[in-house]
């Protein structure tokens, strides 16, 4: 079975095949594993999987526990804020922040013995056959898999091959966010993460370790047409804050240095199958959430792990397999995707009564037990993971 993508889905499907007793290979366009990017919140069924594949204290050691999200003025007073240990009770304590391609290495140091793993390559065509999916590389490669299993974000190449472009599946957002690192920053605020927001547009710092500093854009665009090029991208981000205070001068200041800047519009993915015969998505190819909605990762493993465990009770057969996979996560999808798209304007609002109402909702949380209220619904999951009976850990 070939599994593009080496993000977090990919390599946790790999892991399940071959625990199912699959042969599994991973493909990865990248020449090597992807690093900085992003933090992300991680919690929930996504975390207990990730327990079940002895990940839970290499989380805990690479993750980071943060204490407070801080909302400051201009001169960097803080306005609002909440302190964070409301997620860990809502989640018996399974609630840690960690960098997305930390979490993508520990998920690839699982798989790497016992999965073929191609980096630098891409399927370019997809061929059905009756007993079989033929794949095209572009590096040349022509193979034959029983399945193809598209794990590869919200651009996916195999969805776009198998089922259509992207513009016909992408609701965008209206938002658009960067992130880059950079070492030496300061002032560093451990465990804090610090938000400063005017009218369609925020920037978040958030401190590291190893000396280095994350900083989040977040911002409104009405246009689809997003830069692609780096010095395009940067220009955008500087004509936006240009005129920005509290640290804004700095940090476009090391902006200016930086090479590795990750920029994309804030979509969701809405197909009416994630699956064609042979062919099938899992995680962000799918069914993005959104990349503000923070669940994307936990998302990832949850689906990875299911539509193994379907494989695994239908023997393989995907004719079986696939719309169980699919019956068993569409509801549970489709609501994530619906909170998602609430929250998506709360880091952000587009006016500044929304940014005072967001402000004055925030203060309130300090009130006993509102806060749980608040982000109970949004926290807690639900959804009972099957048994599906693994013939090997």
């Amino acid at each position: 079975m070939l599994i593009s993508g080496g993000g977090i889905a990919g390599p946790a499907l790999a892991f399940w095949l071959d625990a199912a007793g699959f042969q599994p290979t991973l493909i990865e366009r990248a020449p090597r594993l992807r690093t900085g990017g992003y933090v992300i919140d991680f919690w929930g069924l996504g975390y207990r999987i990730a327990e079940r594949m002895g990940l839970g204290a290499d989380i805990d050691r690479v993750g980071y526990h943060v204490r407070e999200v801080r909302i400051v003025n201009d001169r960097g007073k803080r306005l609002a804020g909440f302190g964070t240990g409301v997620f860990s009770d809502l989640t018996d304590g399974r609630y840690v922040t960690l960098g997305r391609s930390d979490l993508s290495r520990l998920l690839f140091e699982k798989i790497k013995n016992t999965t073929e793993v191609i980096f630098d390559d891409e399927i370019v065509r997809l061929q059905e056959q009756s007993d079989g999916v033929k794949v095209r590389l572009h590096g040349g490669a022509e193979r034959q898999f029983d399945l193809v299993i598209g794990a590869d974000g919200l651009h996916s190449a195999v969805r776009r091959l198998a089922f259509g472009p992207q513009a016909r599946f992408e609701k965008k957002l209206g938002y658009a966010v960067a992130a880059f690192e950079a070492g030496g920053y300061r002032p560093r605020d451990d465990d804090v993460y610090l938000m400063y927001a005017r009218p369609g547009q925020m920037v978040g710092r958030f401190t590291l370790r190893d000396n280095r500093t994350l900083f989040l854009f977040v911002f409104a665009v009405d246009s689809d047409a997003m830069p692609v090029a780096l010095a395009m991208q940067k220009k955008m981000l500087r004509e936006r804050y240009g005129d920005g205070n509290w640290e804004c001068p700095r940090i476009l200041e090391e902006l200016d240095r930086t090479d590795e800047l990750y920029f994309d519009s804030v979509s969701q993915i809405r197909m009416n199958s994630w699956s064609r015969g042979r062919i099938a998505l899992t995680g962000d190819a799918a069914f993005c959430v959104s990349l503000l909605a923070g669940q994307g990762s936990a998302l990832a493993l949850i689906s990875a792990y299911v539509l193994a465990g379907e494989l695994l009770r239908a023997d393989g057969r995907c004719e079986e397999a696939f719309p169980r996979y699919e019956e068993f996560l569409r509801d549970y999808i489709n609501a994530k995707q619906q909170g998602a798209e609430r929250f998506a304007g709360a880091l952000a609002p587009r006016t500044r009564l929304g940014l005072l109402f967001r402000n004055l909702v925030i203060r309130t949380f300090a009130i006993p037990g509102l806060a749980r209220v608040a982000f109970g619904r949004e926290i807690t999951d639900t959804l009972q993971l099957p048994d599906y009976h693994w013939p090997s850990p």
